[in-house]
């Protein structure tokens, strides 16, 4: 069951199946090679997810997210990635603040260079190393179930003109924060940053 799971949620996550896509178990069944069983065990853990919903007498589809859940999304997102920023300036051992000054400097690299996916992507890694170096397990499963729910708003945010050159500087506090040992302002930057991304929801919206 596992392995269909994640292959129906990579396929989600992915933009293989877009939003409001009916995922019919039958065919499911035949695209990944999982007995039906399977495919519809899967779709109730990712129905727990929040990926998939399950819609009376038509089965299931893969969920819409709005832009003001988003934005609520990313208010929540915004209080446990600050805890965790302040968990990882208190933990962090030399070799992982090093860490995450090498993805700071590659992505400033990025910037640099005009390579908004590449920039993107370490975007993504630089806040799952933040998590891991906090230890906050409970706090980094909440984060990846809210991370994968906004995953396309976060895509048209990575595309936003501009939207780098505004979240590099951020990112940078956060790491700088962090290396300093300092919670409180690793806390504050990360929020800050955090902050930065529901207002510019707001203006891709409007």
């Amino acid at each position: 069951m596992s392995d269909v799971t994640a292959s129906i949620r990579e396929a989600i996550l992915g933009g293989e199946f877009v939003p409001n896509q009916r995922l019919v178990e039958a065919d499911l069944s035949e695209q990944f090679a999982a007995s039906r069983a399977g495919v519809r065990a899967a779709l109730a853990v990712l129905a727990g997810e929040g990926l998939v919903e399950r819609v009376q007498n038509r089965g299931a589809r893969v969920r819409a997210v709005s832009l003001a859940e988003a934005v609520e999304i990313t208010e929540v997102r915004m209080v446990i990635e600050g805890l965790c920023a302040a968990k990882a300036a208190e933990r962090a051992a030399p070799a992982e603040v090093s860490d995450l000054r090498a993805i700071g400097e590659e992505m400033r690299a990025a910037v640099a260079s005009g390579d908004v996916l590449g920039y993107s992507r370490l975007n993504e890694r630089l806040h799952r190393r933040v998590r891991e170096i906090s230890g906050q397990r409970t706090a980094s499963g909440v984060l990846e179930r809210l991370r994968a729910q906004g995953v396309r708003h976060q895509f048209k945010l990575a595309m936003h003109p501009g939207r780098p050159q505004a979240s590099l500087p951020q990112h940078l506090a956060i790491i700088d924060a962090i290396a300093a040992h300092d919670p409180a302002a690793a806390e504050q930057a990360a929020r800050a940053h955090l902050r930065s991304v529901i207002e510019t929801l707001g203006e891709i919206a409007s």
